[in-house]
């Protein structure tokens, strides 16, 4: 709605036809990272993916996962489905999974600053009929101001390349947010209804929604009792409703949740982390009986990891079923038990260290503030009144963007997850701006419209450049696509030749092998289910002074693992010493193979296998 915008130049009527135009050149500029994106991916990664192949499979025990929630690798399973992959060809389809996510995210936008300029619209008519705002931005200036920032976002924290759910959170919290906006401006239930589903949604995207979404409830009973007035009988019908609607979507997941673990749940990744990041709990491999290690948490941990060895720690995942990398795949089951508590020494530093963070994100976009900035010095004012009469269209988006800054400030700020904080925060901030002087509203209305397109357009430029530089760098490496790395095809490849495949059990050594890099396992279709943990760095140096050696990898081999993997340098492996003799390049990769369990024949094949 416009109907209080009587004096918008002819600027904004501009905006308005070359929108479908933006939005194409936004889709297309974007299909490019569909394309060309460079690989990406890590742990997170490869479990959602894991767990996509257990719904393929109906596998549901397996679905039920306390860290990992459900509805992304849905979306996995749905790519897996329509393109028809193999494990060789996935990656592919699941850029593609997330360029259709990212057109959810346009619809989201959208859906977001409309639903913020019909609150504001209706709100200041209410107020004063006969004196209607003279706010200087329309929804479709707002519209260009939230592409653009999807759009950078894309280019960084929420790329293609990353097969996670943080652009799929982003979408449906802003769905709800746009819900909820809605139903405050025309008090309809349905909308109390479509947020509590748009949030139930979110939820099955990602725990954090679950805590959000019971804010964002609350803020739906404030803001009708306190500024709209309206009765709090009607104000609570509407917040029970949405609570319906919510637990109607999410009821069933909580349910298995808490069943699996015997207690009420919906998700431990939340505790987790504040265990790890506040409480100072050792993240990997924890075990009873190392209070040292505990932080400020208590333990007692339900069915820990079983150790092998000590000296050198040698770990065996196969108590759990699924997984490429077990310990990985559900760090809940192996940390059941952990109970986390309050640290002030701790969350001290955490809100030091996430303070930092947010100043970091803010000079890292600084598109907005920017305009923002200039628009204050040309003499626009935010109307941010106080009293309860006031407009106030902006508290309840503001508000709860405050709040996912807040929540994640206490743990661990990435850029990824608040997103969607900054454009709850700064949407609403640049919707509620108006001109000083009345005199000068036009000159600054005409000025805000160039501003919002000029910054819509420099964002799709920059990533035109972005991903054709992308591409003149695949055509140079005559790469089949960004999704496709030499060096994980490779080592998954040269471990097929080796007579390692589907099904099989490895094991592997060093932190880049075991964690950050494992997709090439998935790839080959192995599971990781014995460890030597090595967490340096420099795995030939690491491994040169680990004590028995011979020891544990004979445990290794006891064990049934096919081979052990590890991340060298190319240098060093030359297999003339003792250290490396044995192990077997896998393809032209840093990725070497020690036979333990395969066949005299397999294990004489030539070393060079399945190269880049």
């Amino acid at each position: 709605m416009t109907e209080s915008q009587p004096e918008l130049s002819p600027l904004h009527s501009w905006l308005r036809r070359l929108w479908p135009c933006y939005c194409l050149l936004v889709a297309l500029a974007t299909f490019g990272y569909a394309l060309w994106d460079p690989y990406q991916i890590d742990g997170d990664g490869v479990a959602y993916m894991d767990i996509a192949d257990l719904m393929r499979g109906h596998q549901w025990a397996g679905i039920v996962n306390g860290y990992w929630h459900p509805l992304y690798p849905a979306t996995l399973a749905l790519g897996q489905r329509l393109f028809h992959t193999t494990r060789y060809t996935e990656l592919h389809a699941y850029y593609l999974i997330n360029f259709g996510i990212f057109l959810i995210e346009m619809l989201a936008v959208v859906a977001f600053t409309d639903a913020v300029i019909l609150l504001r619209d209706r709100r200041a008519t209410a107020i004063s009929p006969a004196n209607k705002a003279s706010f200087l931005l329309d929804r479709y200036a707002l519209r260009y101001l939230g592409l653009a920032v999807l759009v950078v976002a894309s280019q960084r924290e929420l790329s293609l390349g990353k097969v996670r759910p943080d652009a799929l959170l982003q979408a449906l919290l802003l769905f709800g947010l746009a819900a909820l906006l809605r139903h405050l401006a025309t008090e309809r239930l349905h909308y109390a209804a479509l947020m509590g589903v748009a949030f139930g949604l979110a939820y099955l995207t990602k725990s954090f929604a679950f805590f959000f979404s019971l804010l964002a409830i609350l803020a739906l009973f404030v803001f009708r009792a306190l500024w709209q007035r309206h009765s709090p009988v009607r104000a609570a019908a509407a917040g029970a409703l949405a609570f319906v609607c919510f637990g109607i979507v999410a009821g069933p997941y909580v349910a298995a949740l808490s069943h699996q673990k015997g207690r009420f749940d919906f998700g431990d990744s939340g505790t987790l982390n504040y265990a790890w990041y506040v409480g100072g709990t050792e993240k990997m491999h924890l075990q009873n009986g190392q209070p040292q290690l505990y932080g400020s948490a208590e333990v007692h941990l339900k069915h820990p990891e079983k150790v092998l060895m000590t000296s050198p720690l040698v770990l065996s995942y196969k108590q759990m079923p699924w997984g490429t990398y077990p310990d990985w795949f559900d760090t809940t089951y192996w940390n059941d038990q952990i109970k986390t508590r309050f640290n002030p020494r701790g969350e001290l530093r955490s809100v030091t260290r996430n303070t930092e963070l947010t100043v970091r994100y803010l000079l890292n976009h600084p598109e907005l503030l920017a305009v923002f900035a200039v628009l204050l010095l040309l003499g626009a004012r935010p109307d941010l009144c106080r009293r309860l009469s006031g407009n106030g269209f902006w508290i309840v988006p503001l508000a709860l963007g405050i709040a996912v800054w807040v929540i994640y400030g206490m743990v661990n700020v990435e850029e990824r997850y608040v997103t969607v904080g900054y454009l709850a925060v700064a949407l609403p901030l640049f919707a509620s701006l108006r001109p000083a002087r009345s005199e000068r509203g036009p000159a600054l209305s005409g000025t805000v419209a160039a501003l919002a397109l000029l910054t819509a357009l420099t964002a799709v430029g920059e990533s035109t450049r972005i991903v054709l530089d992308f591409r003149r760098h695949l055509s140079g490496a005559k790469s089949p696509g960004g999704w496709y790395d030499p060096d994980i095809f490779g080592a998954a490849r040269g471990l097929n030749a080796l007579g390692v495949g589907s099904g099989d059990a490895i094991a592997c050594i060093g932190t880049r092998a075991c964690m950050y890099d494992i997709y090439w396992a998935r790839l080959a279709g192995v599971r990781i289910l014995t460890e030597i943990y090595q967490p340096e760095p420099h795995l030939y140096a690491s491994l040169a002074a680990v004590p028995n050696r011979d020891q544990a990898i004979e445990t290794l081999r006891q064990q049934g693992a096919k081979v052990l993997i590890g991340y060298f340098d190319p240098g060093t492996m030359t297999g003339a010493t003792p250290l490396t003799a044995g192990w077997r390049e896998l393809g032209n990769t840093p990725y070497y193979a020690l036979p333990l369990n395969l066949d005299t024949q397999a294990a004489e094949q030539p070393t060079a296998v399945a190269g880049r």
